[in-house]
């Protein structure tokens, strides 16, 4: 059922509540995947995803019928009721988890299990995104751009203090997030970049957290022995992460920052630029304490023994797509 959702939200580009109804159907489809582990963190982090993506539904439904109200259409094309305008993309905003609604994210996804983060963090922004890439023309600039800009500063900032991974999973995907609604505002192209680049390196990151069955930071120090190679590309995965220069993570940033500079928004691009340090301290301290620190090694045992890791076929392409995709920016924005 949640495969339907960004299908319906298209396919009703003239309709708020088939869209809503999209909503709706992707929260409830999410919820007994959230609940699966039987489990009172599963059991707290459903009810709080439950409870936020509602509010956030309402509100879609409480401001489109106002712009209906007020204008005597539906359509999402063509908000022209400002205070309608802004209701919405507030529960959009809500929906994604980015400042200052974001407090909700990381304790949910630090109650599911690694394959239910992924999927909180790549598909489910796919159809509060679909809206807001309809309702391009008729966003409140001033908004999403501070919305943009508060999230990239909360995910570097609130990063700092955390030894979960899936919750530096989620302050890294709230910072992204900002640096996409920022992009989405400037260009399309840039945003349909940054999203795609977005979910590419959350999933390798998210995937090799899993085979490796790394929850905490110190969990890091322990996995070159189960496979150098996942080991050493995860490290590159990290930086790309950040937004180093080599690596594909560095082209967005690259192409949201040019947008700004040309439309003379030289402050913005500055604070973000700035803003992005503290998430790229967090991921070089997770190399740091993944490569050059060594655990306390408590086997007495003559023969190391563990169990055998599956490795899914995609996550080799992946993570070599994580790093070398820079040079194909030029085609990737065409």
């Amino acid at each position: 059922t949640s495969l339907s959702t960004s299908t319906l939200i298209t396919m009703s580009s003239h309709h708020w509540l088939l869209a809503w109804l999209g909503l709706e159907l992707n929260t409830l489809s999410i919820l007994p995947m959230i609940i699966k582990p039987h489990h009172p963190r599963a059991t707290e982090a459903a009810t709080k995803y439950f409870l936020i993506q509602a509010t956030a539904a309402a509100l879609i439904l409480f401001s489109s019928t106002l712009n209906a109200w007020q204008t005597g259409h539906w359509s999402i094309t063509n908000i022209s009721t400002p205070a309608a305008s802004v209701t919405i993309t507030i529960a959009i905003t809500l929906k994604l988890g980015l400042a200052p609604t974001h407090a909700w994210y990381p304790e949910v996804l630090q109650g599911t299990t690694m394959g239910t983060a992924l999927i909180l963090s790549t598909w489910q922004k796919l159809a509060p995104l679909t809206l807001l890439y309809l309702m391009k023309s008729n966003l409140p600039n001033n908004l999403i751009l501070t919305i943009g800009a508060l999230s990239i500063l909360v995910g570097g900032w609130a990063g700092l203090n955390q030894t979960q991974t899936r919750k530096i999973m989620a302050m890294s995907s709230i910072a992204h997030m900002g640096w996409l609604i920022i992009a989405l505002n400037m260009n399309l192209n840039v945003a349909t970049v940054a999203l795609a680049v977005y979910i590419l390196l959350t999933t390798t990151m998210f995937t090799s957290f899993n085979i490796t069955t790394t929850k905490t930071l110190t969990d890091l120090g322990v996995t070159w022995p189960q496979s150098p190679v996942l080991f050493a590309t995860m490290l590159i995965t990290l930086l790309s992460l950040g937004g180093l220069p080599p690596l594909t993570g560095f082209a967005p940033k690259w192409l949201i920052l040019t947008s700004l500079c040309h439309t003379k928004l030289l402050m913005l691009s500055t604070m973000i630029a700035l803003g992005s340090l503290p998430s790229l301290f967090f991921y070089i301290r997770m190399t740091y304490l993944a490569a050059l620190t060594t655990p306390p090694n408590t086997t007495n045992a003559q023969h190391k023994w563990r169990h055998k890791m599956p490795h899914p076929w995609a996550l080799g392409p992946a993570m070599v797509m994580t790093a070398l995709l820079l040079p194909l920016t030029p085609l990737m924005i065409t």
